[in-house]
């Protein structure tokens, strides 16, 4: 017998305890076996796992990849590469595109746009009209044409009776989620960072970590009462993740995310970083990174995703006040991730392929991502050097543009290959033509 493809010698993150090194036999798009190292048979192709975690392939479900109108900043093609460089197989594209993604023409049009990328790359849809906040998408329509997670991301559905309307309608759509950027508008208005002493220091209007928390629990008191399904994207505070742990107490069907740049820095970097430090909602205090780090690792918080915001470098090259908000980060989330707080002991590798893999695919609806590495599961892989360390270079990365906030910081951990659908996409850290 010779098989298809082999990654041979990593080690299992869901077998850490043993760390006893394997073969995985690949055949047709789907893991064949996983035998003992060495022994498995001879292959076309092989991929060197040594020293290495071979994990389920990353699921990133917050980005943004301008398409359509904003591809200067940057495109599905140059988006999906750099998840694929970051082990990323799967991601989720937000709506707030030019047009909208708001109708099932939409959705097949970026996914036909999709269809060869180094990544499955899905999209989400608009929960109103026109993000408009006026009146419900077609969300039955949306859902027959792929879409599972509806959000007005960019802005928030701040009309009570449409968001509860738009939960109620998840609970005749199987998988369904309603994901919400959860700030209250007016509260937010004119705001550029975080409310607090820097926002003081620079003469900026701040947005109110109270705009997050007042969200959040109105729209869980909405996910209570209707049943549906509900997802806070990008969580900041430690208020809003406390309220999150005691709905899902009660038996509210609640997920929620936090991105990396929120688990690590906090509004004092927004000065060093300038305009790349700037997003919505905006780097919160110190006191906030330390319990959402918390919240992370203890299961309050369910995944990592990045909300990958690329703008060209001359949106970016203004004030603060005037700069569009967002920052890139598909291609370095795992490594900032592991950097942070696997390398430093604070989390299991098991629980790092939890939220940056299994549990993102589970809230998302992926579910040919985030599965075990056994017999059987579709081969979507990536395999991860624990140990290798790099210094990001912002202008060397996949993306369009270079709005980093790890522009020049040395990273522990790095993918060394992805698998997507059992064919190598990255291979020894460079993407396969």
């Amino acid at each position: 017998m010779v098989a298809e493809l082999v990654i041979l010698g990593g080690r299992l993150a869901e077998s850490a305890a043993s760390g006893d090194p394997v073969d995985v036999l690949i055949e047709s798009g789907r893991i064949a076996a996983v035998l003992p190292a060495g022994e498995a048979p001879m292959a076309r192709r092989t991929l060197d796992a040594a020293d290495a975690w071979i994990m389920p392939g990353f699921v990133d479900i917050q980005v943004h990849f301008r398409t359509p109108g904003a591809t200067d900043s940057e495109d599905i093609a140059s988006g999906a590469a750099g998840a694929a460089m970051g082990g990323v197989t799967a991601c989720v594209m937000m709506p707030n595109t030019s047009p909208p993604i708001d109708s099932p023409d939409m959705v097949a049009e970026v996914l036909a746009l999709a269809a060869e990328a180094p990544c499955d790359v899905r999209t989400s849809a608009a929960i109103t009209a026109g993000r408009a906040g006026r009146q419900l998408t077609d969300m039955a329509a949306l859902y027959a044409a792929g879409v599972r997670v509806f959000t007005d991301d960019g802005d928030c559905v701040a009309d009570d009776a449409l968001m509860e309307a738009a939960l109620a309608l998840t609970t005749r759509l199987p998988g369904a989620v309603i994901s919400q950027h959860a700030e209250d508008p007016a509260m937010v208005a004119g705001g550029a960072v975080n409310a607090g002493a820097v926002a003081r220091r620079l003469g900026l209007r701040g947005r109110p970590a109270e705009a997050e928390v007042s969200m959040v629990r109105r729209d869980l008191a909405l996910a209570r009462r209707t049943g549906g399904r509900y997802h806070v994207l990008h969580l900041s505070t430690a208020a809003a993740a406390e309220s999150i742990q005691l709905a899902k107490r009660d038996g509210v069907a609640a997920t929620a995310e936090v991105t990396p740049q929120h688990l690590v820095l906090s509004e004092d970097d927004v000065e060093r970083l300038g305009t790349s430090g700037k997003m919505n909602p905006p780097l919160r205090r110190t006191s906030d990174v330390a319990a959402l780090r918390r919240a992370l690792i203890d299961g309050t918080l369910d995944a990592v995703a990045t909300d990958h915001a690329p703008h060209h470098p001359s949106l970016k090259d203004r004030s603060l006040a005037e700069a569009p908000p967002g920052m890139i980060g598909v291609e370095t989330m795992a490594a900032v991730v592991w950097s942070q707080l696997v390398a430093t002991g604070a989390m299991t590798p098991a629980r790092f392929v939890e939220v940056v893999s299994t549990a993102p695919a589970r809230i998302a609806g992926l579910a040919a991502h985030g599965r075990p590495v056994v017999a059987g599961s579709p081969a979507n892989i990536a395999v991860f050097d624990p140990t290798v360390r790099w210094t990001v270079d912002a202008t060397a990365l996949q993306s369009r543009s270079t709005n980093s906030p790890w522009h020049g910081e040395t990273l522990t951990g790095r993918p060394r290959h992805t698998v997507l659908a059992g064919r190598p996409v990255m291979v020894d850290h460079e993407l396969c033509a």
